[in-house]
């Protein structure tokens, strides 16, 4: 069991910065996948980033490439995830979530943290 717990949402102009942690906890593994993913109000819930433990291979959506960077702490078992050049239209819910390397569907979720960006 994973368990998965996001930090460092909150309010910020157009333009500027955040950053988001998740701490894992539980029975780790480096054989994991690491992701990040989004759900704004009415909207279906969709991915941001992913990296892996072991090589640090990352793949991000079209939307945020350029501007976000997702990184980890194997010492700390912590996921990180810088945004940068915010927009409104990043504002929603943020989640941190895990999966096995071999897997399609990620296992484990955290409780979301909520990011909201003014115009």
């Amino acid at each position: 069991q994973v368990q998965l717990a996001e930090s460092g949402g909150g309010l910020v102009q157009a333009g500027g910065s955040l950053r988001l942690s998740c701490a894992a906890s539980g029975r780790t593994s480096r054989t994991y996948v690491m992701g990040w993913f989004r759900q704004a109000p009415g909207k279906e819930r969709e991915f941001v980033a992913a990296i892996s433990w072991i090589g640090g291979g990352t793949s991000y959506a079209d939307s945020v490439k350029g501007r976000f960077t997702i990184s980890l702490d194997n010492a700390k078992n912590t996921l990180s995830l810088q945004m940068n050049s915010l927009k409104p239209e990043d504002t929603a819910v943020y989640y941190c979530a895990a999966r096995r390397t071999d897997k399609n569907a990620y296992e484990y979720w955290g409780q979301g943290t909520q990011v909201t960006v003014s115009s």
